[in-house]
């Protein structure tokens, strides 16, 4: 029992941390039928990223499936899909690593603009314009 509270509570403080982190620099941006979406940029590269990459990363906090794992409920972020501007599928992404995880998966992505096409809570999948820029995070929240 106390495993699985220090394991909550590690979880829950790196959440904290992170989504404090993210709020530092929103902006709105809309999706496809007009509706109001946190959009955000931070100028915080991972250790590894090279510094002259053409490369940014992308976080979507897309709508969330329970799992009981038997102690505990997780709430694991839906996958989502990255089109090029053209239409085409670029990659599809999990979004997480286990269905015990509650922090989406961050995606690293060439430079240059692209649609998500992800399930939100509230309006079921939208389809949501991104620009991702060198070294910078994109941050998606569908639902806020």
């Amino acid at each position: 029992m106390k495993a699985l509270l220090h394991s909550f509570a590690s979880k829950t403080l790196l959440l904290v941390v992170l989504l404090g982190s993210l709020i530092a620099s929103l902006a709105m941006a809309q999706d496809a039928t007009g509706d109001s979406l946190f959009v955000g940029a931070m100028n915080i590269a991972p250790a590894n990223h090279r510094p002259h990459s053409a490369e940014g990363y992308l976080l979507v906090y897309s709508a969330t499936d329970p799992f009981d794992d038997g102690d505990l409920v997780f709430n694991a972020h839906s996958s989502y899909s990255v089109y090029t501007p053209d239409g085409k599928l670029f990659k599809n992404v999990e979004n997480h690593i286990s269905r015990s995880d509650e922090i989406p998966e961050l995606v690293t992505l060439p430079v240059g603009s692209y649609t998500i096409q992800a399930r939100s809570e509230r309006q079921g999948y939208v389809r949501v314009s991104v620009v991702i820029r060198t070294g910078q995070h994109a941050v998606l929240h569908l639902d806020k």
